[in-house]
Order: structure tokens, then sequence, then C-alpha cells
């Protein structure tokens, strides 16, 4: 054993060679809500990732905390399974479970059992990390947020000093409106500085999100295009086919518009309409975020659509309505899915709408930015058989495939002038050899060397929050909620939505 552990050592500590990337400082990750479901499918494998690929450092531990009567090398047990599980099920191709870093991950694991309210846990946790680097995680629910970093500030595990970092990663959802997001935040800050806070959002962790600032900034082909001048419109669209699952007393109580808007959509339509920062220095990036957030216009309600899913066909199986899944109230106004037409003041896109739509058993499973092109006159082809031509559309696909759409007009081959529709496709997977991820490595990665540049400030969140909060104050209204069958495109108010513009949602089930 101590031989492999050594080996993996040595491959981790090889990656510090001239063209390696660099490697995290060392330091110990501490996950509260450690024997949860999160840790397990997401952040084990996660670091895992990392520890192959060279990136974490020979000096780093897990401690994990849970209330769950168990000892470490039950756990060390648990996040085994789990990781053979993960890749043997994950990425484009088979792989097989590293026992090297496994054996050297799993000397590096400790298991503290306790209360996440009470003192003498901290007491404990003080114990395990010493004086060292530490990045608490708090795979919890959201009400624990504020009690945890209220306590790592009484205990002292969130002071600094010189040489010597304390960060706090916490998971959405970060507050249910504009007044608990700001309450939390104040609550946060009377123990944290700013900087010490990263508010992840897993959608910033995907490839082509992070890919929206590269398509834009390195390619002087784009950017000249992305205004109103040549834009007419631009969808944002984050479908799912799943319904409420296990999660039934946490949708019912959030709903689309707060599980899915002011975090997800809008670090979406943030990255699509940003000002190019004039680094790539964190708060940069951020400052330009809020800047486009904040410029949204105040929604009114008819530009917003409410939908509730009822019974229907998903892959061919019948499937119940929201109302009759386990533990939902039958009299639900709860939401499932949400469209909304948003405008954006300035100077860059006054007059371009952005619509936007997310909601659970619809037709497919799709998240993807579709930017549409302004028409090119139809003059030349007055007198061809061509009556219109083939929208010009970029689509930059997030999930469940990663990569980019062009769609053009080309001319059928033949003596007479047809044309026809085309599409340029590049997919990441078919160009980059990729392995088994869960798409939490660049974000740990990044809170590990301390760049916050995909986590979201405090003004983020609230300015995301500011757009929402309307739609939250009209929800109870018995007229704003309209159905749609399972498996659907989505209620037909939300086609009516864009209809009123001349517009079509792009097809969901295509």
């Amino acid at each position: 054993m101590e031989n492999i552990v050594a080996s993996a050592s040595s491959q981790i500590a090889d990656a510090g060679h001239e063209n390696a990337p660099r490697r995290s400082p060392p330091g110990t990750f501490v996950i509260f809500g450690g024997g949860g479901d999160l840790t397990r499918r997401l952040l084990v494998p996660a670091i895992y990732n990392l520890a192959c690929a060279g990136l974490v450092d020979d000096h780093f531990s897990i401690v994990a905390v849970d209330w769950t009567d168990m000892s470490t090398g039950q756990l060390q047990q648990n996040f085994h399974d789990a990781l053979k599980n993960f890749v043997n099920s994950r990425g484009t191709e088979a792989v097989a479970l590293r026992e090297d870093v496994w054996a050297w991950m799993s000397t590096r694991i400790r298991y503290v059992r306790g209360s996440f309210e009470d003192e003498a846990t901290y007491t404990q946790l003080a114990a395990e990390v010493g004086d060292e680097n530490c990045i608490f995680y708090l795979a919890v629910a959201a009400r624990f947020f504020g009690a945890i970093v209220d306590r790592l500030g009484h205990s002292g595990l969130a002071h600094e000093t010189d040489g010597m970092f304390r960060r706090v990663i916490i998971e959405k959802p970060f507050g249910s409106d504009l007044a608990s997001a700001v309450a939390l935040n104040a609550r946060l800050l009377r123990s944290l500085r700013e900087r010490q806070i990263y508010r992840i959002d897993h959608y910033l962790g995907k490839e082509t999100v992070q890919n929206i600032l590269a398509l834009r900034f390195s390619n002087g082909f784009f950017e000249p295009l992305w205004n109103r001048d040549n834009i007419d419109h631009i969808q944002i669209t984050a479908a799912e086919t799943v319904g409420v699952e296990q999660r039934a007393k946490f949708y019912e109580g959030t709903g689309a518009v707060r599980d899915m808007v002011p975090n997800h959509v809008m670090q979406l339509l943030a990255m699509t309409a940003m000002e190019a920062p004039t680094s790539f220095d964190a708060d940069a990036v951020r400052d330009e975020k809020t800047k486009v957030l904040k410029a949204i216009h105040a929604v009114g309600r008819e530009d917003v659509v409410r939908g509730q899913y009822g019974a229907g066909t998903i892959k061919g199986e019948p499937v119940a309505g929201y109302r009759e899944e386990p533990g939902i109230n039958p009299q639900s106004r709860t939401e499932t899915y949400v469209a909304m037409k948003l405008r954006i003041y300035n100077w860059r896109w006054a007059g371009v709408p952005f619509y936007v739509r997310t909601g659970k058993r619809l037709a497919a499973r799709k998240t993807e930015i579709a930017i549409h092109f302004k028409s090119a006159p139809y003059a030349l082809f007055r007198d061809t058989p061509v009556e219109k031509l083939t929208p010009n559309i970029m689509m930059l696909h997030i999930q469940p495939t990663e990569g980019v759409t062009m769609q053009f007009s080309a001319k059928i081959p033949g003596p007479t002038v047809h044309l026809g529709g085309v599409r340029m496709k590049f997919d990441y997977s078919e160009w980059f050899r990729e392995g088994p991820s869960t798409g939490y490595e660049t974000l740990i990665y990044d809170c590990m060397i301390g760049d916050a540049t995909l986590f979201q400030r405090a003004d983020n969140i609230e300015a995301g929050w500011q757009v929402v909060q309307p739609v939250l104050e009209w929800e109870r209204d018995p007229g704003f909620l309209h159905f749609y069958p399972a498996g659907s495109e989505g209620p037909k108010a939300a086609d009516d939505l864009l209809a009123r513009d001349h517009r079509h949602w792009l097809k969901i089930g295509s």
C-alpha cells in the first residue's frame, strides 16, 4: 500500500513541470454534509479527477462533517463504491477506477460526526484542521448556510492569517427572494469577507458556458456581430424531461422561477450579453456581468408565462401530472415552467429581446443559447423560386451535449437556384478527448487556487433576484398559471409570448 500511495503521489508531484497547469496549494477540503448524495455523486468524483490530472497538492486532505453515525472506514468505503460507479457509468469511453489514485486519496479522508449547529462540532473540526489552508464546502440544505458560517466565525475557523486562507463554497438556493438573499449576504459578511465567499453555480463549470467568453472575445469575426445591429433576438432554454422526483417538499416551496432563473438562467444571459472585461481578473468579469443584470428593464406581467405540467407521455411512457406526484398538494399553484421576455437597456442590446424559458417534463433534456441574427434582404432572390432565406442562428449547446452549431443558407445543387438550410457543428466530445467528469472539477479547482471568476458575487446574486422579484409577487394569482401536458413543448401561452412579436421558439424536441 505504501508503494502505491508513493507512486500516486509522485505522479501528482510530476505535474509541477514547466508546462503543467498550476497545482492547488496544500490544505484541507472540509465538506459539511460529507455523508450526503451531492458529496458521493459529484464532489468526491470531481476531486478524484483533479488528482488524476495532477492538480492536487500532495499535502491535501478531505474532512467530511455529518451527523450520521459511521466511522472513517465506512465513509471511505462509501466513497470508493461511489467512484467505481462513477467511472463505470459516465464519460465518452469506458474507464476503470485508478486504484493508485484512490489509495492516495483514501489515506487523506477523515470523518467528523456532529451537528452543524453544535459548537462542539467546530471545536473538534478546529483540532482536525489546525492552521492549514481550508475550503469549507456547504453541501447542506439552505437553512444551514447562515448557521454554519456563524459558527465558523465564532470558532475562529473563518479567520485568515498571512499565508493561510479560509474559503467557503455555498450551493444554491441562495435566498428565496430578493429580501432573503440580501439578508443572507449580510449575515455571511458578518463572519467572512466577500473574497472568502464562493457562491457556486454548477452551470458555470460546463465547458460551453466558459467557452462563451472565448468565442466572443478571442475571435475577430464574432464580436463585431454581437450587437443590436446584427442580432434579431436571443433565446435561452433550460429544459428537463424529469419531474420533481424525490424533491417534492423542496420543489413545492420553490418552483421553477426560484430554482432556475435568478441563478442558472441569469448567469447564461449575463455571459452572453456582458461587455468585454478589462481583463479576466475575477472582479473585472463579475463587474460586467452585474452591469448587464442591472440593465434589465423591469419585467411586466404580460411578458411572463408560468406553467405546470399535467399528465402526459415521456419517451413513450405515461407519467403523472405534477399535482399527482407523491408529496405534492393536489391544488398546488407551484409553477414547473416559466418563460419570460427580457429587455436590456444599454447601447449594445437596445431593442433586442431576450426570451428565456425553463421547465420540467418537457419534450427533451436540453440547455442551449440560440442567437438569431437578422435576415439578409431578399432583393437579390426576388426572381427565383426562393420564398424566404434560412434563418441564421448560432446555437451554443450546453447540455446534454456540449458544442456550437451554425445554421445558414446554401444553394442546393442543380440548374436552378434553390436554397436549403445547412448546419456546421462543433462537438466537444468529437474534437477533444473527454473523460468522465461531474462539471464541478473546474469550480473546485478554481476555488483551490483562489480564482473567483466563475463564482457569483453578492451584487450579482441580488441583481438576479431583482429581475424575478415581480414574478414572485404575482404567483398567488390563480389566473397566472397555464397547464401543459408532460412531454410537450410547454404551455401554449409561451408560444403566444413570441407570436406577438412575430417570432417562434426553436423546438425543444427537435
